[in-house]
């Protein structure tokens, strides 16, 4: 049985790991920690892009709205903005997809500040995630230091990614285009890891010091699958990643012969 094998798996492994996943087409679920608090890291993005589709939705912005790059938008960590010559402009539409398929965390500010910590918090609510909560910015170590830090749990980030698989994210047309965005996905070596190279997967990665997540849709032939794996308090990131992997190896020979 495919919970017992993760379950006993699990067991070998130093570290919390938590484990949601769902077959989109029997609807069989699994939920292992499914409501346990992590550190959210990067996935934290994808409720920030949410936001961001609905406030486009809204009217308060369209997708081809430009920002100019300024000094005060610097942000260290992942990302290229920070690379490149200030002046330059972006559309919005261009710095969310740098949010999700690179996790550039300037891009993420600029998203936050523009969209308001408040509101994305709102959101989140309205959606229907209970323990997730943006409270600081990227690369805020003092907030984090002092306590402020984003969570989220397995369950939660695969609500979210059912809903915008479904199109309840927003509606049908926003939740489409956050499909496409997360399929663009460039940070790998997590759920992908072990996967046949030519794999779809529309997911959205998160990494801090001994703790990696990764969390999204993987395609088949004939059925899609949602799967979220949350680690932290590993012995190093690179055993983060290997356990998300091993995880998403298991679930993905399951669903592929049954």
């Amino acid at each position: 049985m495919l919970e017992e094998k993760i379950r006993n798996y699990i067991k070998t492994q130093k570290g919390n790991v938590a484990v949601a996943v769902k077959d989109l087409k029997s609807n069989m679920k699994i939920r292992i920690n499914g409501d346990m608090e992590f550190p959210s890291a990067s996935t934290i993005k994808v409720s920030i892009m949410s936001e961001l589709f609905n406030k486009i939705n809204e009217g308060a912005y369209k997708l081809d709205d430009k920002i100019k790059i300024t000094e005060e938008m610097k942000t260290d960590g992942d990302g290229i903005l920070k690379e490149l010559n200030l002046g330059h402009t972006f559309t919005i539409k261009e710095i969310c997809t740098l949010m999700i398929i690179l996790s550039d965390n300037m891009a993420t500010n600029i998203l936050i500040n523009m969209l308001g910590m408040d509101n994305i918090n709102s959101n989140i609510k309205n959606l229907g995630m209970k323990k997730t909560r943006l409270q600081r910015e990227m690369m805020d170590s003092q907030a984090a230091n002092e306590g402020r830090d984003n969570f989220t749990t397995a369950d939660d980030f695969s609500h979210i990614l059912e809903l915008t698989y479904k199109g309840e994210n927003v509606n049908k047309t926003y939740s489409n285009m956050m499909m496409d965005i997360l399929k663009k996905q460039q940070v790998k070596g997590r759920l992908d890891l072990y996967l046949p190279e030519e794999t779809v997967i529309a997911h959205k990665t998160g990494d801090l010091d001994s703790l990696e997540h990764d969390g999204g849709i993987v395609y088949l032939p004939d059925r899609e699958y949602i799967i979220c794996v949350l680690t932290n308090k590993v012995k190093s990131n690179k055993d983060g990643r290997e356990i998300i992997g091993s995880i998403s190896k298991m679930v993905y020979d399951e669903m592929s012969v049954n």
